[in-house]
């Protein structure tokens, strides 16, 4: 893949199954319910920022999804940010991350936990990483 458009943009109506999808390809689908997509589709309505990022191409390819959940004014924690395997490299989880910043505004703080395998991008990106972060790890 080189020298390809993306186009970012909220999509509150993505399907569960492209979802699943973008999740299994990227590597998170080995911890997230993929193959539950009646559960795929409640995470995806309580969603609140929903960003994707497609080719501009004749399919519009769905390479990229960053679903948040966000109070508008205090804080965004970011439960998925998957890139396609054939797309990682490009850039594009850098876009869906900047994209999220503009459309939650300067005064939400953005939050996500991440992968050990992610680490690295996020450092190389200039992510600061929080000293203290504490979970309750769901039982199903």
């Amino acid at each position: 893949m080189h020298a390809h458009r993306v186009a970012y943009q909220p999509e509150p109506s993505l399907r569960a199954e492209e979802f699943a999808a973008v999740l299994m390809d990227s590597g998170l689908g080995a911890t997230r319910p993929v193959q539950d997509l009646d559960r795929m589709s409640a995470m995806l309505r309580a969603a609140n920022p929903l960003i994707t990022a497609r080719l501009v191409s004749a399919d519009n390819q769905l390479v990229g999804v960053l679903r948040g959940i966000s109070d508008g004014a205090w804080c965004c924690y970011v439960s998925e940010l998957a890139v396609s395997q054939s797309a990682q490299g490009l850039g594009i989880g850098t876009g869906l991350l900047e994209r999220a910043r503009r459309l939650i505004g300067p005064r939400v703080s953005l939050i996500l936990a991440s992968m050990p395998e992610s680490v690295g991008f996020y450092e190389r990106i200039g992510m600061p990483r929080l000293e203290h972060a504490y979970w309750y790890r769901r039982e199903s």
